[in-house]
């Protein structure tokens, strides 16, 4: 079985893409990072990566890990896709993986999503405190994956692209990806 891992910042199409390459791949099985809470979950994601290189394994990913073991010992799924951001970062997981996509959707793309995505009820003074929010502490947090993460994956695809060619790229991905 291959496992790869799709990694982008907050609302750069990890869910889109992971789950339309689900919807075209036979015998694939998907988990999704935000479906879980896990120990050492940051509760202030700006002090968090102010902490510096280590801060990905503060993350106990065991409800993942054994999760993806379970796919793996049932022989059910040839693909397990990850919508996951960390890539190779965490020492828990790197060894399961097989591939890391990195979509590396501009920023501004990523915002406008996520505002559209998560505060289609919010008043215009909530959205203007998020993009204060955003502009004065959370902006270093997209920055980090730019950093950390793009450069360590295996292939990165420009998440400016049209949804259909990001998934016929990654699919291409996958499929020359050895076990």
């Amino acid at each position: 079985m291959k496992i790869i891992a799709i990694g982008a910042v907050t609302a750069g199409g990890k869910t889109t893409v992971v789950n339309a390459i689900k919807a075209k791949l036979p015998r694939t099985a998907s988990l999704h990072f935000d479906d879980y809470s896990f120990d050492g979950e940051p509760d202030d994601f700006t002090k968090w990566v102010s902490k510096g290189a280590e801060f990905y394994n503060v993350w106990d990913l065991s409800p993942l890990k054994a999760d993806v073991e379970r796919i793996i010992g049932s022989g059910e799924c040839d693909y397990l896709l990850l919508d996951y951001p960390f890539a190779y970062q965490n020492t828990m997981m790197k060894d399961y993986l097989n591939c890391c996509i990195f979509i590396d959707t501009p920023l501004d793309i990523a915002l406008a999503r996520r505002v559209l995505r998560d505060m289609k009820a919010a008043s215009a003074d909530d959205i203007r405190n998020e993009m204060n929010t955003y502009l004065n502490s959370a902006r270093i947090c997209y920055l980090q994956m730019l950093t950390d993460i793009l450069p360590t994956s295996d292939h990165v695809i420009d998440g400016s692209k049209e949804l259909e060619t990001i998934v016929n790229e990654a699919i291409e991905i996958i499929l020359s990806t050895p076990e």
